[in-house]
């Protein structure tokens, strides 16, 4: 543990920087240099071979007015309901449910939740292309259900326009639920079983109940979920480029992947850079929102 130097009696004590030094230096160097250094490289026009020309703000404006980056941009936003909002939402339901009654094998129920956070994406992309398929088990309900009088809704779920970016969405739900699960689980242990049982004194439904106590009682775990799916959203490459490729047409193109896209095939680092740039700053600024949103913080 980090003791801070104790000075004379009455002179405010002085933090020892260089017991924090090195752990600075490491932090500045494989984060705050390679973010800096990308941000100059923003500002020129550069193919990664060759010498760059200046460019100043001309990436950043490409990136608000080309169409196909602003798309992604938007499918960015689309895909934080799926990979936070919608797992924060169930996770919600299920701890509430385990908040008002005792559930056998609880420790088992955790670790299959959180098991898709450990799975690596590979494997993840290639399960859920399986389910996505043609003759996967989804398009086999559904044409079992079109046998008995229903309306034929098979089709090439990653490969069709519309439903394209929703079927990437619901495959981060289903790998964020268990990360937004154990985080509430935890937090509602800590909260005394006697505000449970007075909201019942006074007649509180499970729907009053969650909102008068859990939820007040969950700010902090709601904020840190909400912080870390909203950013694993944003930086959403992997599962895009081993299940989609960006397609069909530009349907699924996301800013993490436009990065690589840039940067590799069109020759673009320059612009590449800017999107990066973009990407972290409004990962900033919507965890500032969330912060702000959720825990009353300045």
């Amino acid at each position: 543990m980090i003791r801070p130097r104790s000075g004379a009696p009455g002179e405010p004590r002085r933090v020892g920087w260089l017991y924090v030094l090195p752990a600075l230096v490491v932090y500045g160097a494989f984060l705050l240099w390679p973010l800096l250094h990308g941000a100059w490289i923003s500002l020129y026009h550069w193919d990664g071979l060759g010498t760059g020309t200046w460019a100043g703000p001309a990436n950043y404006v490409q990136a608000f007015t080309d169409p196909v980056l602003r798309a992604a941009f938007a499918h960015a936003l689309i895909l934080i309901l799926f990979y936070a909002v919608v797992p924060c939402c169930i996770a919600f339901v299920l701890v509430g449910a385990m908040s008002r009654a005792r559930i056998r094998g609880l420790a088992f129920f955790r670790t299959v939740m959180f098991l898709p956070q450990v799975v690596a994406m590979v494997a993840v992309a290639v399960g859920w292309q399986w389910v996505y398929s043609d003759h996967g088990p989804i398009n086999g309900v559904l044409r079992a259900l079109h046998s008995l009088g229903l309306p034929d809704w098979s089709r090439g779920w990653l490969g069709d326009f519309t439903f394209a970016l929703p079927s990437v969405g619901l495959i981060g739900t289903w790998v964020e639920i268990g990360l937004a699960m154990v985080l509430f689980a935890a937090g509602v242990q800590k909260i005394p079983r006697e505000l449970y049982e007075a909201a019942r004194v006074d007649g509180a439904g499970p729907l009053r109940e969650f909102f008068a106590v859990t939820l007040p009682a969950l700010r902090r775990e709601l904020s840190v979920a909400l912080t870390l799916t909203t950013i694993a959203a944003l930086r959403n490459f992997d599962l895009i480029y081993l299940t989609t490729t960006g397609g069909p047409g530009d349907a699924t193109k996301v800013p993490a992947y436009e990065v690589y896209n840039r940067t590799f095939n069109t020759g673009e680092v320059g612009l590449a850079c800017a999107i990066g740039v973009m990407i972290a700053v409004l990962a900033f600024v919507i965890t500032v929102g969330v912060g702000r949103l959720v825990e009353g913080r300045g």
